[in-house]
């Protein structure tokens, strides 16, 4: 853990079911009632579902239609940025009441560093619960914790409309006992490794020396040595910088064939370059990615570094996305570019 000299107070905010939320706030007639943002018509998606849509287990990114199958009496509501995004400006100015170092996630979280007030942050984070529901009708969770992965984890162990803080002395005994799975980067997958080497709660990972972690899970296991230890130096970031610009089409039928999806690829492809254009031309481009979901929602990710926009490698990555599907059909294909930090030393991500 940090001295208590650099313990800093951060407040995760979260927003329950934002875009749900806001479609039962605005329309009376779908409040306690099974909802859906999005996933209208047969390759539609989910954006979020509300949380009685998901006790019969709909969420986010979830194809319309399988939320129908699991949830026949589901309301499908289109989804509403401009509202979303005011929304989430008033909130956001909300949070800039209480600090200056505010760090948004999305339209619907953020980070806010408030170690510069003397009051208990249990306080500050209930106040502004408080206030964002008095001016917004809306119900947000938060966690309270020494870094920004304790309280991230913090803000999910008493949603909705709660909040849940760890003391800088709780640090140890609460990572002992808490599932791999909650740590940052721990996806399916390396849960799975993990599960296998017999390590499900940060107190078998505790287990294991620097050395160790490296060697068995390379790069990312040096920093799952930190995290299961509850430590985290990363700063908030009040200037969040753009990592990636990317457009996808969902198509209506699936597409069968390399050359049928060339066309669409292309026009992806300007769109992101007159987006970088326009807005990013000063930063350095890293390289580019393809992105492909087939017909049976499997998907793939090919990327090679190159600074330039580049029409025939972009094909040649899409042929080799697809040959990764053995000749599926594609229902989504993405392409964008990742953008090269200041520094070019931290790892970006894309999709």
């Amino acid at each position: 853990m940090e001295s208590p000299a650099k313990q800093r107070k951060i407040i995760h905010i979260d927003m329950d079911c934002f875009y749900a939320a806001i479609e039962q706030r605005d329309n009376p007639e779908l409040r306690g009632k099974p909802i859906g943002v999005g996933g209208d018509g047969r390759r539609g998606v989910l954006c979020t579902a509300s949380y009685e849509a998901r006790k019969f287990g709909c969420r986010a990114a979830m194809p319309g239609f399988k939320a129908v199958e699991l949830c026949p009496q589901i309301i499908l509501v289109p989804v509403r940025f401009d509202v979303y995004i005011s929304v989430s400006a008033q909130i956001r100015a909300i949070f800039g009441r209480f600090s200056d170092l505010i760090e948004p996630l999305s339209l619907d979280e953020a980070y806010l560093d408030v170690s510069h007030w003397d009051s208990d942050p249990e306080s500050i984070a209930r106040e502004i619960r408080t206030q964002i529901f008095e001016e917004t009708h809306l119900t947000a969770s938060a966690g309270i914790g020494p870094n920004k992965l304790l309280a991230k984890i913090a803000s999910d162990l008493d949603k909705p409309n709660g909040q849940y803080c760890i003391l800088a002395n709780e640090v140890d005994d609460f990572m002992k006992n808490l599932p791999v799975s909650k740590l940052w980067g721990v996806g399916k997958k390396m849960q799975e490794k993990l599960t296998k080497h017999g390590i499900t709660i940060c107190g078998d990972m505790q287990k294991l020396d620097k050395f160790a972690m490296a060697k068995r899970y390379g790069r990312g296991g040096l920093d799952l040595y930190d995290q299961c230890r509850g430590i985290d130096q990363r700063e908030v970031e009040v200037h969040r910088m753009r990592k990636s610009i990317s457009k996808e089409t969902t198509f209506s039928e699936d597409v069968l064939g390399v050359l049928s999806l060339v066309p669409e690829m292309r026009r992806l492809l300007s769109e992101v370059k007159e987006t970088y254009e326009s807005r990013y031309a000063e930063r350095e481009i890293k390289s580019l990615v393809v992105k492909l979901k087939f017909a049976d929602f499997s998907g793939t990710t090919v990327e090679k570094s190159i600074p330039d926009f580049h029409h025939t490698l972009t094909e040649e990555l899409l042929a080799e996305g697809y040959a990764r599907g053995g000749g599926k059909a594609v229902r989504l294909l993405g392409v964008g570019v990742r953008l090269a930090d200041e520094d070019d030393e931290k790892q970006l991500e894309m999709f």
